[in-house]
């Protein structure tokens, strides 16, 4: 049974208008100003005639002259939801008795706290303890933070990659066969999962070229620089070409097959099969060889020169290690990418940093993609958990800023994700800087410090009213702080991430030091180390693990091909992608 709360009132409601009130704070409890701090975000019990009103204080003014009810100081409260005074105390949200004049009222007591977060389903995690009282446990419900998406939003060095981490390895615990795939930007969460995680880079992915659609693959071979639209009409033309050379090889019949019709095979320049790279610039050479305009064969000669200087680029080899051998490996790639089987990790980490920043976010939008194909065709099958970090770099709200086939996949999975299986995490420094349309499908929200005013507008923006009033801790949460909004937790809430063991920590791979070491002799040979390092990542297959790489990436030029839509292999060649490749690029 639910203790009640003190016998001495701290207050009374003066006034009620909606879904707020007012209350005089008596002159005999000012001691509890101080002594409980009946302080805005506090939680407050009006006692109503069958239930406990929980109420949050929005706002505090004193009296100068004392009322004749004796009030020293008044205090604004939105009404939240109300906990219920039977035999079991139980808390729901919403308020169905409203409070009248001359109600009493008090700050809610430890007992109260918890019953309003006391787990309501199996599958809830312990996050932390609450700000106004570190003895309650908050818990936040998995089923709605997945279901309905979630953010973790914060300015560098507030804690946010540790709440991360922490949250991420909760969710494994309390679901440990569900498939999580983290893109990790900075290289820093390698260490935090331990042997439940599978940690892919450029040195042990396989991603083949032909797995990236048109747009993508564009992307990948012009560097992330604008397609020059006559070598974009060549690939849309001859790259279906290349891929149905490739299926009439691996006919089993095919010495006496006749050689099929590329338009008959149904392929486009999207369909997700394998064909080989010899097979492509030799279709462009031969193309080239019946041209009588030598001004005409320069473009076949530069788009030639591009696809090899890529494929023989070893940064590239994740993508073109064996782009002249062949053979239908997709499979094998989704497999390993998303864990099928999982094989006791569930979890798969993209450490981005080390891959060429050109291609970057091709290979996010190529990832995004593919998972969220993945669970549409398997009809949600097998769910997955997919976490985007710095995800305005990704998503940016500037659409002349970016990929727009990564925005277009990220997007993807923010709306319609949760129908297949594929939840989306989102996590940024910058909100202001995300896509307001994907940022607007999170319905549960965790706002460590932002110190930018446009950040908190758009936090602003996307709570409800009465959680806005808890917006004005924002700028000066500590370390570790949050306020949790949304469908996963049971009041918008002030609250403190528990600590993190040291091994689930995040640690960026590339440590950096603003102090020198005297001890450490930086001669013309440590500069001849760094440069034979520096010469072998475009020598050899490994390449260093340098941040640096993805942060230039974020830097993107205005968008290199005309967007268009996504394409199934059952559809034919989009007319208005055709028609716009024709049209001279800015």
């Amino acid at each position: 049974m639910l203790t009640s709360i003190q016998v001495a009132p701290l207050g009374r409601v003066i006034s009620v208008r909606g879904s707020q009130a007012r209350i005089g704070i008596l002159a005999n409890n000012q001691a509890s100003l101080s002594s409980m701090r009946a302080t805005v975000g506090q939680f407050f019990g009006i006692r109503a005639a069958t239930t406990i009103i929980v109420a949050m204080i929005t706002e505090v003014t004193r009296e100068e002259v004392p009322t004749p009810e004796n009030y020293i100081a008044n205090a604004s409260v939105d009404l939240l939801g109300e906990i219920s005074t039977g035999p079991t105390a139980k808390f729901q949200r919403g308020v169905t008795c409203y409070p009248v004049i001359g109600d009493l009222v008090d700050l809610l007591g430890a007992d109260q706290l918890r019953t309003i977060y006391a787990p309501s389903r199996a599958e809830q995690i312990n996050i932390g303890t609450l700000q106004q009282d570190p003895s309650v446990t908050a818990y936040v419900d998995i089923e709605e933070m997945l279901s309905k998406r979630f953010a973790v939003l914060g300015s560098t060095g507030v804690g946010k990659s540790t709440g991360v981490s922490l949250l991420l390895n909760e969710i494994l615990i309390a679901r440990p066969n569900l498939r999580m795939f983290l893109l990790d930007v900075h290289n820093e969460y390698g260490r935090c999962f331990g042997a439940k995680a599978n940690v892919l880079n450029p040195r042990n992915l396989k991603l083949p070229f032909w797995l990236f659609n048109f747009e993508e693959f564009v992307d990948v071979i012009f560097g992330g620089r604008a397609g020059v639209p006559e070598e974009l009409e060549v690939l849309v033309e001859l790259i279906p070409v290349a891929k149905t050379q490739y299926l009439q090889y691996q006919s089993t019949d095919r010495v006496g097959l006749k050689r099929i019709d590329a338009k008959t095979a149904g392929y486009t320049a999207d369909t997700p099969v394998p064909y080989r790279i010899v097979d492509l610039i030799s279709l462009i050479d031969e193309r080239m060889g019946k041209l009588e305009n030598r001004s005409s064969r320069i473009i076949y000669h530069k788009l030639i020169s591009r696809i090899e200087t890529v494929k023989n680029d070893p940064r590239y080899a994740f993508m073109f290690e064996n782009a002249n051998v062949g053979g239908d490996t997709m499979a094998e790639v989704l497999s390993t990418l998303f864990r099928l089987p999982a094989n006791g990790k569930p979890m798969t980490i993209m450490q981005l940093a080390g891959f060429p920043a050109e291609v970057v976010d091709s290979v996010v939008s190529v990832l995004c993609r593919m998972a969220f194909d993945f669970g549409l065709w398997s009809d949600g099958a097998s769910p997955m958990l997919f976490v985007c970090e710095e995800a305005h770099r990704y998503a940016s709200a500037d659409r002349g800023v970016g990929f727009g086939p990564t925005r277009k996949a990220v997007s993807r999975i923010a709306k319609e994700g949760r129908k297949y299986g594929v939840y989306l995490a989102l996590i940024t420094q910058r909100p202001a800087e995300l896509d307001a349309t994907i940022i607007s499908q999170c319905n549960t929200l965790f706002a460590m410090r932002l110190a930018n005013e446009r950040d908190q507008a758009l936090l602003r923006s996307a709570v409800s009213d009465a959680a806005a009033n808890l917006l004005s801790f924002v700028p000066s949460l500590g370390t570790r702080e949050v306020l949790a909004f949304g469908e996963g937790v049971a009041l918008p809430t002030r609250l403190r991430f528990k600590e993190v063991p040291v091994h689930q920590l995040p640690r960026t791979e590339a440590t950096t030091t603003t102090t020198p070491n005297a001890h450490t002799g930086h001669d013309i040979n440590f500069v001849s180390s760094v440069l034979e390092r520096w010469r072998g990542a475009t020598s050899h297959r490994e390449t260093p693990n340098d941040p640096t790489f993805a942060d230039r990436g974020s830097e993107r030029p205005a968008p290199r091909v005309a967007e268009a839509p996504m394409l199934q292999p059952s559809m034919g060649l989009d007319p208005d992608r055709f028609s716009l490749l024709k049209k001279p690029l800015r």
